[in-house]
């Protein structure tokens, strides 16, 4: 299949977008239908929600509750006339105005980039054979399966050795998934081991959280780290600061100061990357973390007609001199405002407005940095409840994230301890475009 003759001489530019995370979603809902041919390009045909991958990875969320197909999104309104093509972006020709994916090539008018992070190893390429990431639903799944494999494995080994390697979970990265993974572990050591696992004492349970800095959630106020600190130990998580994992090799993770310890399953969440595409034409000069540097106006500096949003956008300013922050907020405001001045054909410059920051330990347990106020406890995990069900796309999902949670604060029993390992597939022989 290929579109590279597809709508260029329709009477509508056409803006193609790049991915469909919160910032390529909301820019879709935004632009004007009626001025511009939008199509959204995706990898995956649903769109999903980031901030609850730990939730699938620790059995706490089935994935289809966060999870919303694009075609039946496109129904809607506000969404209704975008195309929906799945595909990952390889390719992107600035001179030729064209992106190529596994399946096509299409041609555009205007270009928003807005395809998000991937993990970032710092140079150790290697460690994606052996740690377990949960940046997408597929690698929170796999991260399910592992925990809950190991624990069953741990039930029937006799060999003590065995079974400390089995039962010690160890988390590189201090931010807030790394503390909430690491909380979800504490909270399942603590009260389901008992329950559904009565032959594992909790004390054989090791659960490790590394980071790197002085403190946990460095974006974060300090108030708030110094409570997510306490909050980890009443779960029973040993917290190590100012440490870096130096290697990690036959199970053995060595840290920068030289000590050693089995690190059993280790759970990656140190750190992003922007998605990498191959750039040919007069494209821009990426930064050294690989995103696109964009004007005040979002616009790409060194490439005609392109644009870059979210996490995948390096935007400096007086007061964020490193660039905005990572963060759902900056990516969903600029691509709002951005469609707003497409529609208009009239460009202003961006600015941010702080809504806060929050995280979660575990029940009850949570922190929120406010514009006017900080909540920690009880308080702080109802606010980043409510902000979260109300993000999440589909009302059949959030009635049943609703229904789960407050299934899972009355009763800890859930069905969701499920080991479904996916089936090895047929070989797909003849299919060298990947369709036929």
């Amino acid at each position: 299949m290929n579109n590279k003759d597809m709508s260029r001489s329709s009477a509508r530019e056409k803006i193609v977008v790049i991915g469909g995370g919160f910032a390529g979603l909301n820019m879709v809902k935004k632009l004007d239908k009626k001025k511009f041919e939008v199509v959204l390009v995706d990898a995956n045909n649903y769109h999903s929600f980031p901030p609850l991958f730990y939730q699938i990875a620790s059995s706490g969320l089935d994935p289809s509750s966060i999870s919303f197909p694009f075609r039946r999104e496109m129904r809607k309104g506000k969404v209704k006339g975008v195309k929906y093509q799945m595909g990952k972006v390889e390719t992107i020709d600035f001179d030729r105005k064209e992106v190529k994916t596994q399946y096509e090539s299409i041609c555009y008018d205007k270009l928003v980039v807005a395809a998000g992070t991937t993990n970032n190893f710092f140079g150790n390429p290697d460690l994606v054979k052996s740690v377990y990431t949960i940046k997408s639903v597929p690698e929170a799944i796999r991260c399910r399966d592992e925990i809950l494999e190991r624990m069953e494995c741990a039930t029937i080994t006799e060999d003590a050795e065995q079974r400390k390697k089995l039962l010690t979970f160890t988390v590189i990265g201090g931010g807030p998934t790394g503390v909430e993974i690491a909380g979800a572990l504490g909270e399942m050591k603590r009260y389901i081991l008992p329950r559904e696992y009565p032959t594992i004492s909790p004390d054989e349970l090791k659960i490790v959280i590394i980071e790197g800095n002085n403190r946990l959630l460095g974006t974060m106020s300090e108030e708030s780290s110094a409570k997510a600190e306490k909050y980890l130990n009443k779960l029973m998580v040993d917290v190590k600061l100012n440490q870096l994992m130096k290697s990690y090799e036959d199970g053995v993770v060595t840290l920068g100061d030289g000590s050693q310890f089995n690190g059993g399953m280790v759970i990656w969440t140190a750190g992003v990357t922007s998605q990498k595409f191959d750039m040919k034409g007069s494209g821009p000069e990426l930064d050294r973390s690989g995103r696109f540097p964009v004007d005040g106006t979002c616009a790409v500096k060194g490439a005609k007609e392109v644009y870059a949003l979210g996490d995948i956008a390096f935007m400096p300013s007086d007061d964020n001199p490193k660039g905005l922050p990572q963060l759902a907020q900056v990516a969903i405001q600029q691509a709002r405002h951005l469609a707003k001045e497409l529609n208009k054909g009239e460009f202003q410059e961006f600015r941010y407005k702080d809504k806060g920051s929050m995280a979660t330990v575990g029940r009850n347990l949570a922190v929120a940095d406010l514009p006017h106020m900080h909540l920690s406890g009880f308080f702080a995990w109802l606010t980043w409840m409510f902000i979260h069900l109300i993000s999440i796309l589909g009302m059949r999902n959030k009635i049943t994230v609703l229904i789960t949670w407050i299934w899972a604060y009355c009763s800890y029993p859930t069905s969701l301890r499920l080991i479904m390992s996916p089936s090895r597939y047929p070989l797909k022989s003849g299919r060298k475009d990947g369709l036929v």
